[in-house]
C-alpha cells in the first residue's frame, strides 16, 4: 500500500547532508514493511538484519563499534554491502543498543553507506535503557498508522483527492460527487482506523469482522507489550490508564484526570506509566496552552492536558462501538461522538507534522486545537456533524484577533470572517489539505 512517508525517504537517500536514519512508530504501523519495499524499488540491493529473530548478528556489534571492521564481518556473514547501492536495514534494534551506539561512527566513517534502523518500542527504549545515543549523527523519521488520505488511496480512490487538488480551488464548494463517496469513506475510516493490516484487510474482504479479529490482536499485543518492556511496578498501571482514555474522552470536560484513573491514585503514582504510553507511540497528549504567545510551547500548562489513542479504529475496537454505530449514525452514539471527532482530527494533525494545543477560556470554555505556524496562532474547532457554531472559537477569535483558523466538520467548503479571523469550513474528509490553507 502507497504510503506518503516515501517522499522523505527518498529525499533522505537523495539528501548530499544523509545521516544514517532512525525510523520510530507504534508497533505494527507497517516500518518494517516500508522499509524493506523502499530499499528493493530505490536500490541495486536491501540487506536486512533483525536483532530478534536471528540473535547472531549480536556479536558483530560486541567486539568494537569500527564501522568498516562491521560491514567486514556482515560481509562474511552473507550480506550483499555495497556502498552508495545498498540499503542496510537493523531491524528490532533496540535489542542490540550498541548497533544504536555504532550510528555515530557510520556516520563518521562511511557516510556513503545508507543505513536505516527501526524498532518495535524504540521511542521507550532510548528514554528508559540509558542506551548511548549518537546526537547529532542520525536523521529520523516517524511513521505513524495511515491517515486518511492514505486510506482513500488505498480504497482505490486515489482520483477522488487528485481531481480536487487539480481542479477545485481551496475556497470553493466540493461538488456532491465528491462529497458522498468522501463521507462513505470517511465513515469507514472511523470503523477501520489506520493499521496496515486492518485497512488491508477490509480492502480484500470487505468484512468488519475479519478487520476487528486483527484490531483485537493488536490491542492484545499492546498489552502484552507492557508485560514484556515495562518495569514491573508499572504493568498494572499500564493497563488502567490504557483502559481510561477513551472512558475520559467521553466525558464533558475531558481534561485527564489522574484520580480517574483508579481511585485514590495521584499524579506521581501514574505519570511514569502515562509517559511509557506516550513514548511507545500509543497516546497522544494534548496540552493546555495558557498565554496565546509565540512560541506556543513556551507558555503551556504540563499539568492540564488530555490524551488521545493513536488509532480511530482501535479506540472503536477498544470501547466495543458497534461499526453500524458510525455507518448509520446510530443515536446511541450520541455522547461519544464530539471526542470520537477530536481523536480523529488530533491523529490527523499529528501525521501532518504539526504539534496541537487547545486553549480553555477563564468560563471553562474550551477551543479544541491551536497551532503555531510561520509565527502566527491558528485556532481549529472541530464539529461531528455539519453544525459549526462554536461559541468559544468565536470568543477567541475576538479576544486574540489570529488572521487565520479552521471550524473542521462534516459541512462544506466555505470561506467567512468570524470578527476578523479568516476562517474556513473545512470538511473532516478534506484535513489532508490543510496544509494548502497556510501561509
Amino acid at each position: 500500500m502507497k504510503r506518503d512517508i516515501v517522499e522523505k525517504l527518498v529525499a533522505w537517500k537523495n539528501s548530499s547532508q544523509r545521516k544514517p536514519l532512525m525510523l520510530t512508530g507504534v508497533r505494527q504501523c507497517g516500518k518494517t514493511y516500508i522499509l524493506q519495499s523502499f530499499g528493493q524499488e530505490f536500490y541495486r540491493s536491501c540487506a536486512y538484519i533483525n536483532f530478534e529473530q536471528d540473535n547472531r548478528f549480536l556479536s558483530v556489534f560486541d567486539m568494537d563499534l569500527n564501522p568498516q571492521r562491521i560491514v567486514q564481518d556482515l560481509r562474511i556473514m552473507g550480506l550483499n554491502i555495497i556502498e552508495d547501492e545498498t540499503l542496510l536495514i537493523l531491524d528490532e534494534v533496540q535489542q542490540c543498543p550498541r548497533a544504536i551506539t555504532s550510528l555515530k561512527y557510520f556516520c563518521e566513517q562511511i557516510p556513503n553507506l545508507h543505513i536505516a534502523v527501526a524498532g518495535s518500542l524504540l521511542g521507550v527504549s532510548l528514554n528508559r535503557d540509558g542506551i548511548s545515543f549518537p546526537v547529532g549523527k542520525v536523521d529520523r523519521l516517524t511513521l505513524y498508522p495511515m491517515s486518511f488520505r492514505e486510506f482513500v488511496v488505498a480504497s482505490g480512490k486515489e482520483n477522488l483527492l487528485s481531481a480536487i487538488s487539480t481542479n477545485i480551488p481551496i475556497d470553493a464548494p466540493l461538488p456532491e460527487h465528491y462529497t458522498q463517496p468522501l463521507e462513505t469513506l470517511l465513515r469507514e475510516y472511523y470503523a477501520i482506523g489506520g493499521m496496515p493490516a486492518c485497512v488491508k484487510a477490509w480492502i480484500d474482504t470487505k468484512d468488519i469482522s475479519v478487520v476487528e479479529t486483527i484490531q483485537k490482536q493488536i490491542l492484545s499485543d499492546y498489552q502484552n507489550d507492557f508485560a514484556k518492556h515495562a518495569p514491573s511496578s508499572d504493568i498494572p498501571k499500564l493497563g488502567w490508564i490504557w483502559d481510561s482514555v477513551p472512558v475520559q474522552l467521553a466525558k464533558e470536560n475531558n481534561k485527564f484526570v489522574f484520580s480517574h484513573v483508579r481511585q485514590g491514585k495521584r499524579s506521581a503514582e501514574l505519570e511514569d506509566a502515562l509517559r511509557w504510553l506516550v513514548d511507545a507511540g500509543l497516546i497522544y497528549r494534548l496540552t493546555l496552552a495558557e498565554n496565546i504567545e509565540v512560541p506556543i510551547s513556551c507558555f503551556v500548562n504540563d499539568s492540564y492536558f488530555k490524551v488521545y489513542m493513536v488509532d480511530v479504529g482501535l479506540m472503536r475496537a477498544k470501547i466495543g462501538l458497534p461499526a453500524n454505530a458510525l455507518w448509520q449514525d446510530s443515536s446511541a452514539f450520541h455522547t461519544f461522538k464530539g471526542a470520537f471527532t477530536e481523536n480523529y482530527v488530533m491523529t490527523e494533525l499529528v501525521k501532518l507534522g504539526i504539534t496541537p494545543y487547545f486553549w480553555r477560556s477563564q468560563n471553562s470554555a474550551e477551543l479544541d486545537f491551536l497551532f503555531q505556524h510561520n509565527g502566527i496562532i491558528i485556532p481549529l474547532e472541530s464539529k461531528a456533524e455539519i453544525n459549526t457554531k462554536a461559541k468559544t472559537y468565536s470568543s477567541f477569535c475576538q479576544r486574540f484577533n489570529p488572521s487565520l483558523g479552521f471550524k473542521v466538520s462534516m459541512k462544506n467548503v466555505a470561506l467567512n470572517l468570524v470578527s476578523q479571523t479568516s476562517t474556513y469550513s473545512l470538511p473532516l474528509y478534506s484535513l489532508w489539505r490543510l496544509p494548502s490553507y497556510l501561509p
